[in-house]
């Protein structure tokens, strides 16, 4: 298996149906934080500000998965219980509509550790 060197390689190797919408949640990150600055780390979409990593995004067979700040995720666990989640993660399912919207709200919140 080739190792993704960029976000549109790791997007352009899913099913188109897959790919708009990873192609969604990357805008819709972009736009709520146009500072950021886009890499793959540990093999997955990163987007981070200066070298703290902020959010990823991840999919898989079923869903796909966010990884921000855990106190983002503390913050919106009211609007999050529609869906999956874990102190690292927030799973949308690819059967369901994707919160783009609250993807926004979460990433520009972007309550980030001092360490």
């Amino acid at each position: 298996m080739q190792e993704t060197k960029t976000i549109d390689d790791y997007i352009s190797s899913f099913p188109s149906d897959v790919q708009i919408i990873l192609q969604k949640i990357r805008k819709t990150i972009r736009e709520a934080n146009p500072d950021l600055t886009e890499t793959i780390n540990y093999g997955v979409p990163t987007l981070k500000l200066s070298w703290k990593n902020i959010v990823h995004f991840w999919a898989f067979k079923k869903h796909i998965s966010l990884f921000p700040w855990p106190e983002n995720i503390k913050v919106f666990l009211p609007k999050l219980s529609p869906y999956k989640i874990s102190k690292w993660t927030i799973q949308f399912s690819l059967d369901k509509e994707i919160p783009y919207e609250l993807i926004w709200e979460i990433v520009r919140y972007k309550k980030i550790p001092r360490n």
